[in-house]
């Protein structure tokens, strides 16, 4: 068994979908908007597991403090300083291991997001 997809419901639609083809590099693979319903899935090229994004005008903040996001990466250094240029506020670095290191970002519907290396 394997995840599937995970959902976010969020009032900026168009925002959600930007940040994870720009930064975590996913394509869009199902898009519903065609049926009259703002709803895509995004993954990689492998189809691995999908991001599910979902307009909800009610969903002010679909994050939660203790959940989050993460996406292995080459390059962390590379994606931090890309958010950062584009006015977002990543957390320092943490390496809880020689061969670890991450950070977290909070994605424009308030989840958090890890990108490790």
């Amino acid at each position: 068994m394997k995840i599937r997809h995970v959902t976010i419901q969020t009032a900026s639609f168009e925002k959600e979908i930007q940040f994870y083809e720009k930064y975590a590099g996913l394509k869009i693979q199902r898009d519903m908007r065609p049926m009259g319903r703002n709803m895509v899935f995004l993954s990689d090229a492998e189809g691995d597991t999908e991001i599910e994004i979902i307009e909800n005008p009610d969903a002010v903040n679909s994050g939660n403090e203790n959940l989050s996001i993460g996406f292995q990466t080459d390059d962390p250094d590379a994606i931090c300083q890309v958010l950062t240029e584009d006015g977002f506020s990543p957390s320092p670095f943490v390496s809880p291991a020689p061969t670890v290191r991450f950070f977290f970002v909070t994605d424009p519907a308030g989840v958090k997001v890890q990108f490790i290396s």
